[in-house]
């Protein structure tokens, strides 16, 4: 089991950046496919990226392709999301998740979820 925990939400103008982080505890996270997902208000959890577990392959929702890069480093237990040309409906509750599995969009698919963290795009 891993337990991880989201930073580096806010509150940034559209057209700005972020950098989140997904630190991990207890347990490298080298052995996990690692994600982001993001909830907004009134709306169900969406996909955004993942990154295998060697860091070699990534996958995006096509609503951030272009705009934002996952990547990860196992040797700090840190997977990371750079969030670029923000955008109003980028809004949401950002939430890092892993799993023991093959890289996937469905939520479903992963066992565990940080607490999530907030970003706010402002127009």
């Amino acid at each position: 089991q891993v337990q991880v925990e989201e930073s580096g939400g806010g509150l940034v103008q559209a057209g700005g950046s972020l950098r989140l982080s997904c630190a991990a505890s207890e347990r490298s996270i080298s052995s996990y496919t690692m994600a982001w997902f993001r909830q907004a208000p009134g709306k169900e959890r969406e996909f955004v990226a993942s990154i295998n577990r060697s860091g070699s392959s990534t996958y995006y929702a096509d609503s951030v392709k272009g705009r934002s890069t996952i990547s990860r480093d196992n040797a700090k237990n840190t997977v990371y999301l750079q969030m670029n040309t923000l955008k109003p409906e980028d809004t949401a509750v950002y939430y890092c998740a892993a799993t023991i599995r093959a890289a996937s969009s469905r939520a479903a698919d992963y066992a565990y979820w940080g607490q999530g963290t907030q970003v706010t795009v402002s127009s």
